[in-house]
């Protein structure tokens, strides 16, 4: 694909637009307060990896809404050092006793609730596992931000005062969670108001002084699985403690000159890969000033890969997933050839999907550049706060089929296929840029798009991040099967899109929250250039 075009579509909103620079690190995620302690880490030197624990373990303190230590993550780690590329797994299997005969098939699996509390969190196996493997700093430094924030307070955001307004009354089901979320655990916080969680905090104590074991073997363990136990959920203290982190070779594609990796399945990362496969496979250097053919040819990759994400993902411990033929230049030629079938479009039948997400990345002066994706899957995760923990549990394996036919159906000791990607481009074996998003079905679109628009029409990354977006298909919990673009385009562009086929095509506000929140760092010969998303008040920084 050659395409260089400077600019398609919209301009960008003069509001943004200008990239962090920096000489020696970088940082990027969707809050203030997580960018800034990560980068002290870097100050007082510390490496990408410290940087990106202490930020995820913040995030966890400030962003409760959207993630924490109650739910997954997947890493995606260059060593400068070694030269070499890892994918960290930090997602959780469900229980021995979770099975499909637990559940009631018409229903479905529980949403919220200690029984939607299927899967043991992974996120902070994650961070001891990264950290063991390559940080500088001592853990209890790298999680002491985060430990201040809980026990001192902090200011609630305008994300997190809108996601206590909107989730009253799933806040106000169980008192322990009401108890640490809500105002007297009545009424919720509001923007600017100060915030404590003590409990929370005194879990990320006990995780600096004794490290995973505190965590699914100790004290943390204990209180969670008794209070699910006490509340008809179905996880035990054996499956916390047979729980471990895994790492492995991310999967990766050819885009024109360079590489890009993701993490392998159970991740979604395929995806992401497979739009820019397909993409690289098309000639759409005639597309400069015709957005809706651009966008025409991305949504139809966008479709096939997600008819291969529902058909095949799954964990590769139960099904193996045949990334090698899916992400082959031969699948992907193939997949161009049938792209404009007129009865493509977004999957009839798909999971539940929200997008209660983080992203953030690091970049050190070493050379050592990281991404890291959180969650606990729906906003607010289950709703449940185990008595004494502080922290939300995630509804992960919600996403597990009760179908007994389906690849992704529920078994004990399982991971489910997970939205969750972040991805790396490399050039000439180095890395060129860490970047991701949240926002479910929007992460493999968001992150493919934004890789494009650096790499073949010149953007900067910020530029890039803030550029209008759109959307095919369903994210945060809802149904869409039709194709959404931020209010910035040219309203004319509907009618052109349903002329080339696509329905339920619809303009929605500026800067929505429907398509993710974005960071990224580009890796300069001379300097860093870093971008977060205004859609969710994210803050790059560096040095």
């Amino acid at each position: 694909m050659n395409y260089d075009s400077r600019r398609i579509g919209q301009d960008i909103d003069p509001r943004y637009g200008s990239s962090f620079m920096a000489k020696k690190n970088a940082v990027a995620t969707p809050n203030e307060l997580a960018s800034m302690a990560a980068n002290r880490i870097l100050n007082k030197g510390g490496n990408a990896i410290d940087a990106m624990v202490t930020a995820n373990a913040v995030l966890g303190v400030v962003f409760p809404h959207m993630t924490g230590a109650g739910g997954d993550s997947f890493w995606l780690i260059y060593d400068a050092k070694s030269g070499k590329r890892y994918s960290l797994n930090a997602t959780g299997r469900s229980g021995k006793e979770v099975t499909l005969d637990k559940f009631d098939r018409a229903k479905g699996m529980d949403i919220r609730g200690p029984k939607a509390v299927t899967t043991v969190p992974g996120a902070v196996s994650g961070w001891i596992a990264a950290h063991e493997r390559f940080g500088k700093l001592p853990l209890k430094e790298c999680l002491q931000p985060a430990i201040g924030y809980a026990y001192d307070g902090f200011p609630v955001s305008h994300s997190l005062a809108k996601f206590l307004e909107v989730s009253l009354t799933l806040l106000r089901t169980y008192p322990s969670t009401a108890k640490v979320y809500l105002k007297e655990g009545v009424a919720p916080y509001m923007v600017g108001d100060t915030m404590k969680n003590p409990d929370l905090g005194r879990t990320l104590e006990l995780i600096a002084k004794h490290g995973k074991d505190a965590f699914y073997k100790g004290e943390i363990a204990d209180m969670v699985t008794r209070f699910l136990q006490e509340h008809g959920g179905l996880l035990t203290k054996e499956d916390f403690e047979k729980h471990e982190a895994d790492w492995s070779e991310p999967v990766q594609v050819e885009y024109g000159d360079r590489e890009v990796i993701a993490p392998p399945p159970n991740s979604a990362g395929m995806v992401t890969l497979q739009i820019l496969g397909m993409m690289d496979h098309l000639d759409i250097t005639s597309l400069k000033g015709h957005e809706e053919k651009f966008i025409d040819y991305f949504t139809r990759a966008t479709a096939f890969s997600f008819m291969d994400r529902d058909q095949y993902l799954d964990d590769p411990d139960f099904n193996k997933v045949p990334t090698d033929i899916l992400l082959s230049k031969e699948y992907f030629k193939e997949r161009v050839n049938k792209m404009h079938d007129p009865a493509l479009g977004p999957p009839e039948n798909g999971y539940a999907n929200k997008g209660d997400t983080t992203f953030s990345c690091a970049v050190d002066e070493e050379g050592n550049a990281v991404g890291v994706i959180q969650s606990l899957y729906w906003e607010w995760g289950s709703g449940v706060v185990a008595e004494g923990t502080g922290m939300m549990l995630q509804n992960r394996g919600s996403y597990f089929s009760l179908d007994p036919k389906s690849h992704n159906r529920l078994e004990p000791n399982k991971r489910p296929a997970h939205t969750l990607t972040c991805s790396m481009v490399f050039k000439d074996g180095k890395p060129e840029m860490v970047l991701g998003a949240m926002g479910g079905d929007g992460e493999p679109q968001t992150q493919a798009l934004i890789i494009m628009r650096v790499l073949n029409q010149g953007y900067s990354v910020q530029e890039a991040i803030d550029a209008p977006r759109w959307l095919l298909g369903r994210t945060w919990g809802d149904h869409v099967r039709g194709l959404r673009l931020e209010g910035r385009y040219d309203k004319g562009i509907v009618k052109k899109l349903e002329d080339l086929g696509h329905i339920n095509v619809e303009m929605i506000e500026n800067f929505s929250d429907l398509m993710g929140h974005a960071q990224a760092i580009r890796i300069w010969p001379d300097r860093l250039e870093a971008g977060a998303d205004p859609r969710a008040g994210g803050l790059a920084i560096g040095n």
